[in-house]
């Protein structure tokens, strides 16, 4: 039976949909689903595929489970189907973490929902430091990354060096160390341009954002095109890009508009990285949350469509190797940096007792995550609801 191509987008508009909407459990969770769906019940590829075109989307910046699904609507739809499928697939978790932003900024006073971030915040610095360990034990193979990992460390607390263009310059050193071969890199002149900053903390649009819209949709894009198009290594890799400009030099969020920030998009069962949605709907409501979006995927969509009649020889090119070889230590190094002063808004607490209950929740949380491999959805969940039962209790 031959299959037309609008009845192969409506197929992948539904299932990608469904994805979108039951894909809680993070990245893994993600890619198993898809593979189940992909070549298990429907031979759309192989398992050898399958394992290749992930190989690949793990190689590139961008969330690795959406561009996993872009690059499975190439295979059956074509360009269209990629189209189809990213968009299906995003779709939910914009519209969940857009509508959490919305009860977050309107009810924000409540002291339910402070008891709520209360225990969230501990559970998130977890989940950051869990997936360090992870990251560390794949990517410090040798004393040259660890030499790499530490200096990222050092230049992200103590400098204000661009995140963004430290990974550039770690991923050269990578090339001179790891590779034979030179390549120019011509993104150096793009990363140096900034949004312009603010002198003090933005307050919250309007729901819909018009009047902000006008003067904040080419920051925002500009911006998350940036950010999108250097997320190696996970979406987590968000956190440090985010954090030094849309706290300390934008002053878009304030950091603990941020922390809870990084939980709604955990919270969704999207990509992590759909936490730029709640950085949007901040300055621009729901029109800025969309430009948002928009911003840090485009660079997926035009990776995997560029990359899918290639992405073999991509993988194993070596100066693309060497350069990722530089920049996954540096990712490290970024991410335990930005850990530290969000471990201070979490744990630092008004009290002792309130205090002792954000750290033991963060430690419990992170030999969940570590020894026992808990998905964070899960934990989470437990977290809020320890804060919603643990912080009145000690605030009163």
């Amino acid at each position: 039976m031959v299959v037309m191509p609008q009845q192969r987008l409506i197929v992948l508009s539904r299932l990608f949909a469904k994805l979108g909407i039951i894909g809680f459990g993070g990245p893994q969770a993600h890619i198993a689903m898809v593979s189940d769906e992909a070549v298990d019940r429907r031979g759309w590829l192989t398992a050898a595929q399958f394992s290749d075109g992930l190989a690949v989307c793990e190689m590139l910046p961008g969330p690795a489970s959406t561009q996993l699904g872009i690059y499975i609507g190439y295979v059956y739809g074509g360009w269209a189907g990629a189209l189809v499928a990213g968009v299906s697939f995003i779709a939910p978790a914009f519209v969940i973490v857009v509508a959490l932003a919305w009860v977050y900024f309107r009810f924000a006073q409540l002291p339910q929902l402070e008891a709520l971030f209360f225990g969230l915040a501990p559970v998130m610095i977890a989940i950051i430091l869990g997936f360090c360990w992870k990251l560390g034990r794949k990517s410090l193979k040798d004393a040259v990354g660890i030499a790499i990992a530490l200096s990222a460390f050092l230049i992200s607390s103590f400098t204000a060096l661009s995140t963004l263009l430290m990974f550039v310059m770690f991923g050269l050193i990578g090339l001179l160390v790891y590779s034979r071969d030179a390549i120019a890199l011509l993104t150096i002149p793009l990363l140096v341009q900034t949004p312009p900053t603010a002198s003090e903390p933005l307050s919250q649009s309007s729901v819909w954002g018009t009047e902000r819209i006008v003067s904040f949709w080419g920051p925002l894009l500009f911006f998350f095109l940036k950010v999108g198009a250097f997320i190696f290594g996970g979406g987590l890799v968000i956190i440090p890009l985010l954090e030094f400009e849309v706290v300390d030099r934008l002053h878009w969020l304030t950091r603990s508009e941020f922390i809870d920030g990084i939980a709604i998009g955990q919270l969704s069962p999207g990509p992590v990285v759909i936490t730029a949605a709640f950085v949007g709907y901040k300055v621009a409501g729901v029109l800025g949350a969309l430009i948002s979006t928009i911003g840090i995927f485009t660079p997926s969509f035009v990776f995997i469509l560029l990359a899918a009649p290639v992405l073999l020889r991509l993988r194993e090119n070596q100066s693309v190797q060497a350069f990722l070889h530089g920049v996954r230590p540096a990712v490290l190094g970024a991410i335990a940096a930005a850990a530290v002063p969000l471990s201070e808004t979490a744990f630092l607490q008004s009290s002792v007792p309130l205090s002792g209950l954000a750290i033991a929740i963060g430690l419990a949380a992170l030999a969940a995550i570590i020894r026992f491999r808990v998905t964070t959805w899960k934990l989470i969940l437990a977290g809020g609801l320890v804060g919603l039962v643990g912080y009145p209790l000690l605030a009163g």
